[in-house]
């Protein structure tokens, strides 16, 4: 059983749609958890994250949680949203080693690793962060080969 868990800065955005997208393929032997590395532990995802995977037939159930050590062990592959985002874990948690990748950089994007940030934005935002977590999820199956 292969372990994924997607990071964002407060996991109410990117990492719980990547978390709801990579759910609903109904792929087996991978389990899949988000986090923030800022998140306050208890909240939904955003209104328009929420909003843009209803539209597009994702199911989803989400609750922010900080990241800890304990995500950080049990997970085989860490995807984050930013490079900023791999540094902080990768300081962090020193034990993080080499699992831990960018979303765009484990699927090979060769120069912007970053997915933008849609917080706060409007719906249009999202509905790209959605497409653009959708296209590099499906590159990293193709990696992966789940």
């Amino acid at each position: 059983m292969k372990h994924i868990l997607f990071v964002c800065t407060g996991n109410t955005c990117r990492s719980p749609m990547a978390e709801a997208i990579l759910k609903n393929k109904n792929l087996t032997g991978f389990e899949v958890k988000s986090a923030g590395i800022y998140a306050a532990n208890g909240s939904e995802a955003s209104t328009h994250a929420k909003q843009v995977m209803e539209d597009n037939g994702v199911a989803h159930n989400h609750r922010s949680s900080m990241l800890t050590g304990v995500e950080v062990d049990w997970a085989d592959l860490i995807l984050t949203m930013t490079a900023s985002h791999k540094f902080a874990i990768q300081q962090q948690f020193p034990q993080s080693g080499r699992k831990v990748f960018t979303l765009k950089e484990f699927g090979g994007e060769p120069f912007n690793h970053d997915v933008v940030d849609p917080y706060g934005g409007s719906r249009e935002m999202y509905e790209a962060t959605y497409r653009e977590l959708q296209e590099f999820i499906d590159k990293a199956i193709e990696k992966l080969n789940l």
